[in-house]
């Protein structure tokens, strides 16, 4: 029986998945709490897709792989009627080469924002919108052109 979800609801649930997912790395939550049809954007670029809770797992294990120690702070969190926003803050070192680049012992800060659509208890989509460019000049591997560096 479908059962829609409070707003309040909601968030506790994605404040579980930040926590559990990211900071505690307990895969199970994964499974736990993205629905099987799941499909989530943005985490891997613009237009990229990860589908279902064991794509999604590959991508937890990739970043845990490359930054083992990361933290994920929730900064801002609201909902209204089947979706949460979060806005967050990470923090974690690169001492991993899981992301296919030889770790630089790097201490990186990123931040995002995550929106989730929850339905009878399960994350059935979202949207990530993070700064993947940033985490890439931290950590060396991108270097910012002088000219936008200086605007």
């Amino acid at each position: 029986m479908s059962r829609n979800m409070s707003a309040d609801e909601n968030i506790q649930l994605m404040r579980r998945w930040f926590q559990e997912v990211w900071n505690d790395g307990r895969m199970q939550t994964v499974y736990d709490l993205l629905s099987p049809d799941a499909v989530a954007r943005g985490q891997r670029g613009a237009d990229a897709e990860i589908r279902g809770p064991e794509e999604f797992a590959k991508f937890v294990r990739e970043i845990r792989g490359a930054f083992p120690d990361i933290k994920l702070k929730v900064e801002d969190v609201f909902g209204a009627d089947d979706k949460v926003v979060l806005r967050w803050s990470a923090i974690m070192t690169h001492t991993g080469d899981a992301l296919g680049l030889p770790a630089s012992g790097q201490t990186v800060r990123s931040r995002g924002i995550t929106i989730a659509r929850i339905v009878d208890g399960k994350i059935v989509e979202s949207w990530d919108n993070w700064d993947q460019l940033g985490m890439l000049e931290q950590i060396g591997v991108y270097k910012q052109p002088q000219s936008l560096a200086a605007a």
